[in-house]
């Protein structure tokens, strides 16, 4: 066997070793996402601190970049560029509800322009095989982004709570079945 044979099946035997914790993290993620299902008003608020964090760090890094940069204009635009996602992190911070309505308003968007982006390319792959579950696919996530318009900005209150439950279960059942397979 080669090195990189002896290294990956090294890997892999030291990580079968610690399956408990894959099946562990499962658990917690489910329990998790099981709470978030029962509120998704405080899970909506949550995902839009974590947003918030994120933008107002990325904030941060981009104005620490400007005095990197050589000339005026680059430093300008950085300098800019990274007080605007300070402001829009501190923004998501001072007005929870209203920045979720942005962020709901923006995934909506985002559904529909990918959905029919992906119908699109799905359809001029006609000859091809499968090409059909591509248009499928498409057409799912162009209706989920008009369900979520049409409800807003109602809706803001819910569903990006809902989206952070759904991926918590689904995170928590694969780190559950990793964690079984490794054991066997």
């Amino acid at each position: 066997m080669t090195l990189h044979g002896d290294t990956l099946k090294n890997a892999i035997g030291e990580t079968r070793a610690k399956w408990g914790w894959f099946v562990g993290l499962g658990v917690v993620l489910l329990i998790l996402g099981g709470i978030a299902f029962g509120n998704l008003f405080i899970a909506t608020v949550a995902s839009v601190y974590v947003v918030g964090w994120l933008m107002l760090v990325a904030g941060v890094i981009e104005i620490m970049h400007a005095f990197g940069v050589k000339t005026w204009s680059r430093f300008f635009y950085w300098q800019l560029s990274g007080q605007l996602y300070a402001v829009a992190g501190f923004f998501a911070f001072d007005n929870p509800l209203l920045a979720s309505a942005a962020l709901t308003f923006l995934l909506a968007v985002a559904l529909v322009a990918s959905g029919a982006l992906r119908a699109w390319v799905g359809y001029s792959h006609r000859p091809e095989q499968g090409w059909g579950w591509i248009v499928a696919a498409g057409i799912i996530s162009v209706l989920a982004g008009l369900i979520i318009a049409m409800g807003w900005p109602v809706n803001s209150l819910w569903v990006l709570g809902l989206f952070l439950a759904i991926d918590l279960i689904f995170q928590g059942w694969t780190f559950i079945a990793v964690g079984l397979a490794l054991k066997k």
